[in-house]
């Protein structure tokens, strides 16, 4: 789980300067990267976006496909998001001294704002998605982000529940090997 989280600080080879576990993590953090860049499913939703948001599109799926995960957790796990949310936060305390920089500077919005809790409300995402603007200094237009998913509600979160299937087959795949 902490090499998956990590997998988006950790560029290039230092991913082995980690312990195989973690190293794990991160490298299939990197497949799954891998297979929703080329998912068609995920392209469907882009599309809807590219016109207003350019190369921010993806960003704002992977963020409504969050929403959409936590909104319907319980589908896909026994453990009650607020129980994981804090869990996991407590992994990254507890690992803190392995966090890269950037990763130490988030934990704390990640933490105030229960971003893992909070995906699953559309404030929260607003939350989420404005932050995000701020931190493109304002050019991604990510704030207004909301208003699609609004607007297109019923066919991202169908497309995220036939994507999160090919998803865990994939996952699944992959951890065998």
């Amino acid at each position: 789980m902490l090499g998956n989280f990590l997998g988006d600080f950790v560029r290039g080879n230092k991913y082995k300067n980690y312990n195989p576990t973690i190293q794990k993590g991160i490298l299939l953090h990197r497949h799954i990267d891998t297979f929703t860049d080329a998912n068609e499913i995920v392209r469907i939703s882009k599309r809807r976006l590219h016109e207003r948001y350019g190369h921010y599109d993806g960003i704002i799926i992977d963020l409504f496909y969050d929403h959409f995960l936590a909104k319907n957790w319980s589908d896909y796990s026994a453990i009650p998001l607020d129980i994981f949310a804090k869990r996991f936060y407590q992994l990254l305390h507890d690992n803190y001294e392995l966090l890269p920089e950037k990763a130490k500077h988030l934990l704390p919005y990640l933490e105030k704002h229960d971003w893992l809790y909070n995906y699953q409300f559309i404030d929260g995402m607003k939350v989420v998605l404005e932050g995000m603007n701020r931190r493109t200094k304002m050019i991604s237009k990510m704030d207004i982000a909301i208003e699609d998913l609004q607007e297109h509600y019923s066919d991202f979160e169908n497309d995220f529940t036939e994507f999160f299937k090919e998803l865990i087959t994939f996952t699944e795949e992959k951890l065998k090997e």
